[in-house]
């Protein structure tokens, strides 16, 4: 089933407009982006789910014209954290304390340790490392979908600064670093009948 699941999914690039996924299985999709692992569990990112119009023409315009940014049922935007400052990590250990119920001096020795790890490196190396963290939860949101028969399409050909403009990011902590349409493919769409390239397996898997 799972190497199934993992044959039907394809970069579609051609949705149905017409077709929208349901309240319940997007908020299955929602859901695996929000338990998604990230390194240290500081989750350092954002999901922005688009559906208002005229937004999404504007951002298909930053995106090279790509019409799954408005054909598709949902266009969900990745963003991830500009920095990880002590603030955001102080918030985080405190959640962490109320939720598994831990003993201030555990979680003080939690948060030196993040702070040390994390807020410790330059601001570009934090937003290395938060973007990384973002591609991590981009590839439960596809499996998830592909078990849902929920198409998709990550992408990376859109313009980051004009999409912060338009999403009112440019004075928040977040920026925007790839984007990921779902809905339903179109049954022209002749990409859904490509068969799959991929390495095979000896040339890409050592044991």
């Amino acid at each position: 089933m799972i190497i199934n699941n993992l044959l039907w999914r394809y970069a579609t690039k051609k949705f149905d407009p017409k077709k929208i996924v349901g309240e319940k299985d997007l908020d299955q999709l929602l859901e695996s982006l929000r338990l998604s692992p990230s390194s240290l569990g500081l989750q350092p990112w954002k999901f922005i789910v688009v559906t208002d119009k005229k937004l999404r023409q504007q951002l298909r315009f930053a995106s090279w014209n790509q019409s799954q940014v408005t054909d598709a049922s949902h266009s969900i935007v990745f963003c991830a954290r500009k920095t990880i400052d002590a603030k955001y990590i102080d918030s985080y250990v405190a959640l962490m304390k109320k939720e598994r119920k831990m003993s201030t001096v555990k979680a003080f020795g939690y948060a030196t340790y993040f702070k040390t790890y994390v807020a410790g490196k330059k601001p570009e190396e934090q937003k290395i490392w938060a973007s990384k963290q973002v591609y991590i939860a981009l590839g439960f949101l596809l499996y998830t979908a592909a078990l849902l028969k929920i198409d998709s399409c990550p992408m990376e050909g859109f313009d980051s600064k004009k999409y912060d403009k338009i999403l009112g990011l440019e004075d928040t902590d977040y920026t925007s670093v790839v984007i990921c349409p779902v809905g339903y493919r179109a049954k022209d769409d002749k990409y859904a009948t490509e068969k799959k390239v991929r390495w095979k397996k000896k040339e890409v898997i050592v044991i």
